[in-house]
């Protein structure tokens, strides 16, 4: 775990040791490790199916290719992605015990479990910015909501998120690493890191910080009040089968943003309160990382009358379709 690698830099005359490995130690100490894991190929094999289902439903489906839809191919999109970042490496890494990983490819690793992650929460922000125009501004929701604009939204989400975490990660090459290179996570985590460096790592942890308030706390503080406006909106409605129509096209943006921000604002909370056991901590943070993605495509095909009836839609179509290539072979 002391493989060390010494850099110099005779402008600076200084010496930085950079690690040729990373040691990640993650569920080294959890007796039922073994029984996480199977669930998490459980969990895997589930997201995958369920977010590759829907995308291929929206993209099948012509009711389906509205803005709103965009921006919800895109949450399947990255939760498929971010899950593919954590789960198959987290596997390779403890199950087949790869527990050391090289410096270039830790900073890679770390780069993609966060990018996606933003990704994710930036694209609850775009639907919550949807449904607040479509409820408050209805006249004015197909003039200022198109699939243009949503379009042009992600593609500035991907490039903010992209310029942020690239910055991120490559701030750490002017850490030095002169103790321990085992890292206290499941992946090549940001915070444990930095933490094993033995230089000056504040501007690190003020990036953390400011990154967790741009992409974390102001996404929840906006959504919050987009649905304030929201449910301002829905008392002046008149009739109380408009107020709940309405509402059931916001059920399920509100379980997805629920499922994603409370478990990581309670476990960033807690640890600030009070110290948390490494491995409580552990399966909390890959909980809560592993389940939303998993969860967000069952709840968007469940809870949303638009996405059922297109899967019916289609369904009926395939066996249309199924039936005449039936007939046609009979009749030859």
């Amino acid at each position: 775990m002391n493989n060390l690698t010494s850099l110099s830099t005779s402008s600076a005359n200084s010496t930085f040791v950079r690690p040729a490995t990373f040691f990640i130690k993650g569920f080294s100490n959890f007796p039922q490790a073994k029984y996480y894991y199977v669930f998490l190929c459980v969990v895997y094999a589930v997201t995958v199916f369920w977010n590759s289902f829907i995308m291929c439903v929206i993209y099948l489906a012509r009711r389906l290719h509205t803005a709103k839809y965009v921006a919800v191919f895109h949450l399947a999109f990255t939760d498929l992605c971010g899950s593919s970042a954590v789960i198959p490496k987290l596997l390779d890494m403890f199950l087949f015990e790869h527990q050391y990983i090289s410096y270039n490819e830790c900073l890679t690793n770390m780069f993609f479990v966060f990018h996606f992650m933003n990704l994710q929460s930036l694209t609850l922000l775009a639907l919550a910015f949807d449904r607040l125009i479509a409820i408050c501004y209805p006249l004015k929701y197909h003039a200022i909501i198109t699939k243009s604009t949503m379009s042009f939204i992600i593609v500035g989400m991907w490039i903010f998120s992209f310029a942020l975490f690239a910055v991120l990660a490559g701030l750490i090459n002017r850490l030095s690493f002169c103790r321990s290179t085992a890292v206290n996570s499941y992946f090549c985590d940001h915070g444990p890191v930095i933490s094993l460096s033995c230089n000056s790592n504040f501007i690190n942890y003020l990036l953390a910080y400011i990154s967790f308030g741009l992409l974390i706390c102001m996404p929840v503080l906006l959504v919050t009040i987009s649905y304030l406006c929201i449910a301002a909106a829905l008392l002046k409605l008149a009739h109380g089968a408009d107020r709940n129509k309405a509402m059931k096209t916001c059920t399920s943006h509100l379980a997805l943003v629920a499922i994603f921000y409370l478990p990581i604002l309670s476990v960033n909370i807690k640890s600030m309160s009070t110290s948390i056991d490494l491995d409580s901590r552990i399966i909390n943070n890959s909980l809560t990382q592993i389940i939303p993605p998993m969860l967000n495509p069952i709840i968007y095909t469940l809870k949303t009358e638009e996405v059922m009836q297109s899967i019916k839609d289609l369904y009926k179509r395939n066996r249309m379709n199924t039936s005449v290539v039936i007939n046609v072979k009979l009749n030859k």
